[in-house]
């Protein structure tokens, strides 16, 4: 957690005017930091809108808060784990792996990672050019695929899908690592015949693929997603509605993940305390903020998707609502 700095003559003068005027002390200013994802992405949003609830009540608990753009689940793990970030918002498979130490941190378990609560559900969501000869994630053999940046959900999850299907980079004729930012255009401009996406709905970065290109979202289904579904805790069947972008007018079906608010044991308790408050009495406020929080339900927030211990100040906030029982 990131703290005030103050000169020293800044210092020096605070303690002139404490010592002349008697007045009491001020609460010292506290600064935190919130990994999110790619600014087209709802984890951007998510970051976004818990720093907005937040800071709605600095001027009653001194904290304040940011959340950058980031390299998205991984990287927000990592930057908890080094310091750089006080909380991040990570997709539940991700939480898993690394709390445990599996996948991307096979022998490396981050056993201080802390839940704080869930958040919306995200559908790994495959968009190909109409003209890419791509009607199922099967098709993908000989094409185009850009699998994500390293760092990222998405490139997370289609690993795992890689691996259960006996791909690797070789299968596709190019595997490009480019961000959530940079897929739509490359898919627009014909340089890749297939972006994945973990994402919730809807999503301005598949909006905008749609509208600037004839594409489709396609299904991601079969045996061996039936096997990932089943094997795994954290993944869900999914259903993406139709109608939601231009030309996709059915519902296509896949499976997810959800999106999870994590911290580290390390974070202050009040600090988590005052974040999960924030939220949670502002709720109906914070479901208007992006159209994938209408649904949110705070039951839910608290119980499904997390992997890792809750956190001692989001637990505590959660007893005193009766949430949980002490």
């Amino acid at each position: 957690m990131k703290r005030h700095a103050f000169t020293a003559a800044t210092f020096t003068g605070a303690l002139l005017g404490a010592a002349m005027f008697s007045a009491p002390a001020v609460a010292q200013e506290r600064f935190i930091t919130i990994g999110t994802g790619g600014q087209t992405g709802v984890y951007y949003v998510v970051g976004q809108s818990v720093c907005r609830m937040v800071n709605r009540g600095s001027d009653e608990h001194n904290i304040r808060c940011n959340a950058p753009s980031t390299g998205g689940s991984v990287a927000n793990v990592n930057g908890i784990r080094s310091g750089e970030l006080d909380m991040g918002v990570v997709q539940s498979d991700v939480q898993y792996q690394a709390y445990n130490g599996t996948g991307n941190f096979e022998d490396n378990a981050y056993e201080d990672l802390r839940a704080v609560f869930k958040i919306h559900g995200e559908p790994l969501t495959v968009v190909a050019r109409s003209d890419s000869g791509i009607e199922h994630i099967s098709d993908f053999e000989g094409k185009r695929v850009n699998i994500g940046n390293p760092g990222s959900g998405q490139r997370n999850t289609m690993e795992v899908v890689m691996e259960k299907m006996g791909w690797t980079t070789d299968t596709f004729s190019l595997a490009s690592e480019l961000d959530a930012a940079e897929q739509a255009s490359a898919l627009s401009d014909n340089n890749i015949d297939a972006m994945v996406y973990v994402v919730g709905h809807p999503n301005g970065s598949i909006q905008e693929a749609t509208t600037t290109v004839d594409a489709r979202l396609v299904p991601v289904s079969g045996d061996e997603i039936d096997a990932l579904v089943e094997e795994y805790p954290y993944y869900a069947k999914a259903t993406i509605p139709g109608g939601l972008y231009r030309g996709n007018d059915e519902d296509v079906d896949t499976f997810g993940v959800a999106a999870t608010f994590v911290t580290t044991a390390d974070t202050d308790e009040e600090v988590v305390y005052e974040t999960v408050k924030a939220v949670f009495e502002n709720f109906d406020r914070f479901k208007r903020l992006h159209p994938a929080f209408e649904n949110l339900d705070e039951q839910d927030m608290i119980s499904q998707g997390l992997s890792a211990p809750l956190h001692e100040g989001a637990k505590r906030y959660y007893t005193e609502r009766g949430w949980l029982e002490e």
